[in-house]
Parts: C-alpha cells; structure tokens; sequence
C-alpha cells in the first residue's frame, strides 16, 4: 500500500507511518513487527486542501483488520534505546515554536502538539517505572544534538519527563471510610482504590495549560504527596506510566483519550508475579503474606489489566535483562 502525495490521490498506510516513526537500531539488535493496518487519507497531504483555509474532513478509505505492533529485543536497553528513538523526532518538533506556529496557522494542526503524552500500562511487575523514567533520561541525553540552535554554552532543558499513576491512590483515611476498611487496605492497588477522575482532571490542565503540579506516592508513609511532581512548558514528551490506563471500565475509560500513543508492557504473569513476591519482601514482608497478597490482590489486578492491552498502540516486550 503506497503513501498519499501531492501527486497522487492513493491511500496512506499507518503502517507505514509506525516504520518511519520507529527508528531502531541494526536489525540485529532489535525487531519491530508493524502489521498492515487501516489506511487513511492524510490531512497533510491532501491536493484538495487549502492552507490558508479550514482543512477539509478526514475521509476513512479503506479498512485491514489492526494488529498491534510490537517492539522486542534481545537486551532491555535495546528497547529503551528504541523507544527513545521514536519519541526523539517527535521532542524535535514540539520544541520548535516556530514550526509549531506554522503548522497550527496554515495547516490547522491542533494545539497538543506542543506535548506528546504516552500512556504507559501493564500489571504489577512488568517493568513501568523503569522504562519510562529509561526512556525519558535517554531523550534527555539525545535532545542536546537536536537542540543546536540554542546557545553552545546552556544546557537545554530535558523535554521528557514520567508522571506516574501511583501519586493517585486514594489516602488511607479515604480507604478507612469505606463499608468495608480491612477489604479496601487489603485490596490496595485494585482499579477502585484510586482517583482516577483526579488524575483525568490533572491530565486535562496539562493538555490545555501546558504544565500542572500533580502528586507523588510516599511509600514510607503510605500515603499521596500532594503537588509534588511538576510538568513544566518544557516538558514536551510525557510518559504517563501505570497499572490501569487503558482500562475500560466507567471511570478509566477516558483517560486514554488523552494520550497521543498508548503502549503496553507485555511480561507472563507469572514472572510479574515474581517480581512482584521479590518486591514484596525486599520490603519487609514474609514469604507467607506476600505469597498471600499476590494471589488475594497482585495476581487478580494483574488479570485485569492484561485484558486492557487489546486498546494499545503498540506492545513491548518485557524482558529480564
């Protein structure tokens, strides 16, 4: 299936789109599987639209069954490397105000272009918070060579940075105040024992205001920190990472509406598991009760959560090292 042109009036493919977007390395180091997808007629493109003037409606030509693509490697840092690689380009354009005002004057792009939001979902012990605060630091180290216009003598800015879910458990006094207390404190970390229309509402100023202060997760004292994470205007890729993002049911279901890309860390359940039982002890439980709450709370949420990765765009492959 070939792209759209100026000269041309055929379709363009999405998959086609993912294989210029996913810039990899050696095809030795790492596999990127892009099936075909539905194509498209491509706003940017199109010979009957007017820069100057309102773009015209997109029209879905034609339709292929989707499948997900998947990123896989031999090594994890070849998928963070990976991931990175795609994000860059993307930094690149973000961070360029000019461009930016080019395209939402003359070809009407929307504003959220100025951000790139990721959502990043799998079950407990797949790895989340590690590859996306991987991902982020190497799109900071990489931004300098794509920052050239800026004085050699400042340091520029990180443009991506990770917001994580955990910011939004509901607080123990809220758990308290349950019809069931010992049920809520023992479920902790299911769908209900969350905010999630908090965590909507920050996403929602980020998008529309540029930045936002939203709250990190004390561990020692088991309880939200408000305000205590900022995303900056210069934050320009955020990589939203936790348990239920893509989830669909009432409550969840419109966070993934924010996201411009929304991907899933595939793990087998029983390795997550034991991950999760290795987490448990190392901080302070028994054998007996963290073998307890994985099959009471982790192993259940895990199985929810692995139903919600029919709704992303793209799969990664988890792996140990």
């Amino acid at each position: 299936m070939e792209a759209f042109s100026p000269t041309s009036s055929r379709c363009y493919s999405e998959s086609l789109l993912l294989q210029e977007r996913v810039k990899l390395p050696p095809s030795n180091r790492c596999l990127v599987s892009v099936s075909q997808t539905r194509a498209i007629a491509h706003p940017l493109f199109s010979r009957s639209r007017n820069l100057i003037g309102k773009p015209n409606k997109l029209k879905v030509l034609c339709f292929q069954k989707k499948e997900i693509p998947v990123v896989e490697g031999r090594f994890i840092d070849e998928i963070y490397d990976a991931l990175a690689e795609r994000l860059l380009p993307t930094a690149a354009v973000a961070s360029n105000p000019t461009l930016n005002s080019l395209l939402i004057q003359f070809i009407h792009l929307p504003k959220k272009l100025y951000r790139h939001i990721v959502g990043l979902a799998g079950p407990p012990g797949a790895g989340k918070s590690t590859l996306a605060s991987e991902v982020a630091r190497r799109v900071n180290k990489l931004w300098p060579q794509k920052a050239s216009s800026l004085d050699s003598q400042v340091k520029p800015p990180d443009v991506a940075t990770v917001l994580p879910m955990d910011g939004f458990h509901l607080y123990r006094s809220q758990l308290d105040a349950m019809e069931n207390p010992e049920e809520a404190h023992a479920r902790r970390g299911a769908p209900w024992t969350f905010n999630p229309a908090l965590l909507l509402s920050c996403l929602k100023t980020l998008r529309s205001q540029g930045s936002v202060y939203v709250p990190s997760f004390d561990h020692g004292v088991g309880d939200p920190v408000e305000d205590d994470i900022f995303v900056s205007l210069e934050h320009k890729v955020v990589i939203v990472e936790g348990n239920y993002l893509l989830l669909e049911d009432r409550g969840w279901n419109e966070i993934s509406s924010v996201f411009d890309e929304k991907w899933f860390i595939e793990v087998d359940i029983d390795t997550a598991m034991q991950r999760v039982l290795k987490r448990h002890i190392a901080t302070g439980k028994t054998p007996d009760v963290a073998n307890w709450r994985i099959e009471y709370n982790d192993r259940p949420n895990a199985e929810l959560i692995i139903k919600s990765k029919k709704n992303a765009d793209l799969v990664i492959k988890s792996v140990d090292s």
